[in-house]
């Protein structure tokens, strides 16, 4: 199970090769460094181009995070063994005080759960005293009665079981005790020969001597005649009225029907919520098998804490992954425009004009004196490459460069160009996706002076593939844009070789933002924008500047 001292390292919704890659290249600087236990982690599914990459330098692709809500796996709670149906109201109760709850679960010899017993079943059950026939309607087991008891069974077959008859106290004259005593009952009385013999002559099928008193041999041996049982406790006849009734087995008091059960993935506010619908204290905790974990309570999500982040490659809240404001972001670490995150209390920042968040890393590595792993420099590598579109994107910088081609050479990558035209070709190669999943493949969500906006991109060295993919594109364009949530919609199909990129557009006021930001003539649904080929650092401050105006 994950604990709460694990730190997830994630990049924005919709991840591309620099967010998934700088993830696991950072999980690897932060393990090997500090304490604790840093996990990669992916917002969204990975693109061709990303799965390509992971595959050739054969490492494994993060886990999906859908979002960062706090789940019960990080949670504080009562991790306890359930208890068997045959164990004793008393022996529950016991371990209730013992493990400070107010509930147990009851389970079978595989852990599944069976039924849950309450604090408030057993005073429930103790109060039921006038009840004398409650052990047998249990089916008590003799030998459970006597341990209830502190005593021990001087006579019969501590395996067998109470099935009929009822508890009664044999204070009375022998000549009024079949007044009082029917077959099978179970029969407390003191040390007197006289009165036993009278429950074995009225077929008692148990006595309970108190005191601790010794038995004669002709008792025992006329018991084991008449087949009735004999326990000896140390308790007085009080004392072993209270206490036997809490020998009778959980399963007679346990609740099994309409039982409400969490698991470890549950979000904690959705837990608050049933909670608060329903009167129970804890509830049982199972694992994705139904393996009984323990119980949680009340009480456990007072305290609950969110999940620790590290963000890699976005600083915005739109980008980030849902339910980011739940969370206790730790760093960030980016090379885009500072945007929208806020954070409860100060966080290490770092954020440099440079083309990849993966050359950042170079410099963190260099500066911490780590030998970066050949498959993490391969990843490192494809991420820069896939940035600044082969060096030729105006946000890449000398840096990137140098990064790069040191990134190849420890990854045993002899010729960059070689490699960067099959992943992009890998990237590209769009013929079986959706138009949802070309969508979605690398899109972000904008807002500037109350304009919401998105903007995907496509990058390939095929033009006729880039015509098709616009044709394919447009009405899941349309269709995006009608939910509300998003005014104008753009992508980019960016052709790497030409240096060129024809946006599509739909909204209102998508068209008039393009031409006002480029100062071109539009067609109705796309414009070309010589020269452009970089979201960050060409289009976004464009329509920025535009849109503060």
């Amino acid at each position: 199970m994950e604990k709460n001292n694990c730190v997830y390292i994630i990049g924005h919704r919709n991840p591309d090769t620099d967010s998934v890659c700088s993830a696991i290249g950072y999980a690897d600087i932060k393990n090997r460094t500090e304490k604790g236990m840093f996990i990669p982690r992916r917002a969204g599914h990975l693109n061709a181009e990303t799965e390509f990459v992971l595959n050739y330098f054969n490492v494994e692709k993060p886990q999906y995070m859908p979002d960062a809500a706090t789940q019960l796996k990080e949670v504080e709670y009562h991790k306890l063994q359930g208890i068997s149906d045959d164990c004793t109201v008393r022996d529950a109760w016991d371990m209730m005080r013992e493990e400070n709850v107010n509930t147990l679960t009851i389970t079978d010899e595989n852990n599944f759960l069976e039924g849950i017993i309450t604090i408030n079943d057993i005073a429930t059950s103790f109060m039921d005293t006038f009840d004398n026939g409650v052990l047998s309607a249990a089916h008590t087991q003799f030998k459970a009665i006597a341990d209830t008891l502190d005593g021990k069974i001087i006579v019969g077959d501590g395996e067998k079981y109470f099935e009929k008859g009822r508890v009664v106290i044999g204070a009375f004259r022998p000549e009024m005790m079949e007044q009082f005593i029917e077959a099978n009952d179970l029969v407390i009385m003191g040390n007197r020969a006289e009165d036993q013999l009278k429950a074995f002559d009225l077929k008692a099928s148990c006595i309970v001597v108190g005191l601790g008193a010794e038995i004669s041999p002709s008792i025992k041996t006329l018991a084991e005649v008449m087949g009735c049982m004999i326990i000896s406790s140390p308790m007085d006849t009080y004392a072993i009225a209270r206490r036997i009734t809490q020998a009778i087995p959980v399963k007679h008091l346990m609740k099994k029907d309409d039982l409400i059960t969490f698991t470890l993935d549950d979000k904690v506010d959705d837990i608050k919520e049933i909670m608060s619908n329903s009167r129970h204290r804890s509830y049982p905790v199972l694992d994705e098998k139904g393996h009984c974990l323990g119980t949680v309570s009340r009480r456990n999500m007072i305290g609950a804490k969110g999940k620790k982040l590290i963000l890699v490659d976005h600083n915005e809240k739109s980008q980030a992954v849902l339910h980011v404001n739940e969370t206790r972001i730790l760093e960030i670490i980016d090379h885009h425009r500072i945007g929208s995150l806020e954070t409860i209390s100060p966080i290490m920042f770092r954020n440099q004009p440079v083309g990849c968040t993966a050359t950042i890393l170079h410099q963190i590595y260099e500066e911490r004196e780590l030998e970066i792993p050949a498959n993490i420099a391969g990843l490192l590598m494809s991420a820069i490459i896939s940035d600044t579109l082969m060096f030729r994107s105006p946000t890449c910088t000398p840096a990137d460069v140098a990064a790069a081609k040191d990134y190849a050479k420890i990854a045993g990558v002899d010729n960059i160009e070689e490699y960067a035209s099959k992943m992009f070709k890998a990237g590209s190669n769009l013929s079986s996706k959706t138009a949802e999943e070309i969508f979605h493949q690398d899109f972000k969500k904008f807002v500037i002076e109350k304009n919401v906006f998105g903007v995907g991109q496509i990058s390939s060295m095929d033009s006729g593939e880039l015509d098709q993919i616009k044709e394919k594109i447009m009405p899941q364009m349309d269709k995006e844009c009608q939910k509300g949530e998003i005014h104008m919609m753009y992508f980019m199909l960016t052709n790497i070789l030409k240096e060129t990129t024809k946006l599509v557009f739909v909204g209102d006021g998508a068209k008039e933002l393009v031409e006002s930001a480029f100062n071109i003539k539009a067609e109705d649904d796309f414009a070309i924008l010589e020269g452009v080929v970089s979201r960050k650092k060409q289009l976004i401050p464009a329509f920025a500047a535009t849109l503060q105006q």
